[in-house]
């Protein structure tokens, strides 16, 4: 076999060190998540000029959208797999329901409460689908359901200001949409 043949990545390989890579990028205004598990990473492809990542940014005046996209380029050209395109794709608009399930359980451990599931069982348009109606919302302290809401907005606008009433510590919900 010839040596120079042997080193050469294959398009899966360099598909799989780029999700990996972009694994480790993290939402800037909850750093617990990657951008993956936070469903705004929606697709990465090789052409012949090299990687395109296609991000959904969670809402179009989103602030932290151009971090993120300079994050992606600078973690994946970090890892040798530049040169990097990213390509904002606004439709499907976001989705909650793009959150992965671990992250989920990591905006849970960060404090924050995540999004309820959609219902499926309502229909099969993601964006019309309505959402299962919670009893109450738990806390991610210490997950009392006796809980109030105290603003619709919090530190963003995706996101509303909650207090438990039984530990008395204030959280922020990750508010589905």
């Amino acid at each position: 076999m010839n040596a120079v043949a042997d080193q050469v990545e294959t398009t899966d390989e360099r598909l799989a060190r780029a999700w990996a890579v972009l694994d480790t990028v993290l939402d800037p205004e909850v750093p617990v998540v990657s951008v993956r598990e936070l469903g705004i990473l929606r697709d990465v492809r090789v052409n012949e000029r090299g990687l395109i990542v296609v991000l959904t940014p969670t809402y179009s005046g989103c602030p932290a959208t151009e971090l993120i996209e300079s994050s992606v380029v600078e973690a994946l050209v970090a890892a040798g797999l530049g040169p990097v395109q990213v390509q904002m794709q606004r439709a499907p608009a976001w989705t909650t329901d793009w959150i992965t399930s671990e992250g989920r359980r990591k905006l849970r451990e960060y404090g924050i409460a995540p999004p309820g599931p959609a219902d499926a069982s309502q229909g099969v348009t993601m964006r019309f689908i309505p959402r299962i109606k919670a009893t109450a919302l738990a806390c991610p302290h210490c997950e009392s359901t006796n809980t109030e809401r105290l603003s619709a907005f919090g530190s963003t606008a995706c996101k509303a200001t909650y207090r438990c009433l039984a530990c008395g510590e204030p959280f922020e919900h990750f508010k589905p949409i």
